[in-house]
């Protein structure tokens, strides 16, 4: 299916006829052909009195596709439990699948999470079509020396290297290109295992495990079992709590590179959530191996133009930049595609890392930061605005006040 403008998708999907048997098949297999075509990530549908809204995620931006009859003789969110596997009576707890690739009529993994609201169950779709984009370090385009930090340290035979940022900003998908990148260069040499809740992609030369919690399977069992594999290297999908963190420190000062994301807004954030999780200060710095935090952000359509004296820089210090225009390309976006805007946080030593020892607040260890040589996001945003590549109203939209 080429790409619709949700108008048009929403002009077609309001065309079936809720009376009939087929309804929700032909609504649902119409609605992910239509949004792997859009290159979405993620389809909400929210059921509100009577109806269904459907929105959309493309580049990181929620937007409205419409609303819709649920469904006479099979309810559309009913159709994608059925698909999944889930239990179809159970509408009053959470449940989560995998949609199987048979029954949507593609070979992309997409995975379904449900959740009771007041007007019946929501659902949620995520589409990792995208990964295909990028499945190798370089194809992450991530600035030059930053990606040739990262090379060199996943070289390394111990440590941990953190990927931070807030949820949405791609982490998983860099950690993903991380255990590709090691298992091309050692050409099957080392031995790399992940511990995983859920597996999101399927890494080829990598043993993946999913967490099983109702089964006694959870991350410190995980994580204990896992060292017992003969494990190289080692990908824990996320570090939610301080015995995970502490496991994956431990883990990294015993011959292990542990590669793993965790949530911060920016580097010294993290350094600063991590002491306050109770990880010891000497254990941080010796362990600690690289950190890179990083934001997606929109990139410029080819349509963009030069910006003229009313279109405002929304403060930020710029030299030039380009503002959106909108075409038939971008459907009248104004963008195409997103562009990786990260920070490599310097090596923990001389004064940063005393700081880290004296448990310096983040203010502190950002300044610190800077001074030992760290481009920060704020400088990444600027450059990349002035290099037209995305535009104020974009950066700070991802940034916030931070800038």
């Amino acid at each position: 299916m080429t790409a619709l403008p949700a108008p048009e998708l929403a002009a077609l999907l309001g065309k079936l006829r809720p009376a009939e048997a087929t309804y929700a098949t032909q609504f649902v297999d119409l609605l992910l052909q239509a949004a792997l075509a859009a290159g979405a990530s993620d389809v909400h549908l929210q059921p509100a009195g009577g109806g269904l809204e459907i929105r959309w995620r493309i580049d990181g931006v929620l937007q409205p596709v419409g609303s819709f009859p649920k469904g006479a003789p099979t309810d559309v969110v009913t159709r994608l439990k059925v698909v999944a596997g889930l239990l179809t009576y159970r509408n009053d707890v959470p449940q989560e699948g995998r949609l199987r690739p048979e029954t949507v009529h593609s070979d992309v993994e997409m995975r379904i999470s449900t959740f009771p609201t007041l007007h019946g169950e929501r659902a949620v779709v995520r589409l990792f079509a995208a990964e295909r984009q990028y499945l190798r370090l370089a194809d992450l385009k991530l600035p030059e020396e930053l990606e040739a930090e990262l090379r060199t340290s996943l070289r390394q035979t111990a440590g941990a290297l953190l990927v931070t940022g807030p949820a949405g900003s791609g982490k998983t998908t860099t950690a993903y290109a991380c255990l590709r990148e090691i298992v091309h260069e050692s050409q099957g040499g080392r031995s790399v295992v992940s511990l995983e809740d859920p597996i999101e992609v399927a890494v080829p030369g990598v043993a993946q495990s999913q967490l099983q919690p109702a089964a006694g399977f959870d991350w410190p069992t995980g994580l204990r079992s896992i060292l017992r594999q003969d494990p190289e290297v080692i990908l824990v999908g996320e570090m939610r709590d301080r015995e995970t963190v502490e496991a994956v420190f431990q883990a990294s000062l015993t011959g292990h590179l542990v590669v793993s994301t965790f949530h911060a807004g920016d580097a010294a954030e993290a350094l600063s959530r991590l002491a306050d999780m109770g990880i010891e200060p000497y254990l941080l710095r010796s362990g600690l191996r690289a950190l890179v935090n990083q934001r997606l952000v929109r990139r410029l359509c080819e349509c963009a133009t030069e910006a003229g004296p009313a279109d405002a820089s929304l403060t930020l210090p710029l030299r030039s930049w380009k503002v959106t225009r909108g075409c038939d390309r971008c459907r009248h976006v104004g963008y195409r595609g997103r562009l990786v805007l990260a920070e490599w946080l310097p090596p923990l030593e001389g004064e940063l890392g005393a700081a880290i020892l004296r448990r310096c607040d983040s203010r502190e260890l950002k300044r610190l930061a800077a001074a030992a040589g760290m481009t920060s996001l704020v400088d990444r945003a600027r450059a990349a605005v002035e290099l037209g590549l995305t535009d104020p109203a974009e950066v700070r939209r991802a940034l916030g006040l931070a800038i």
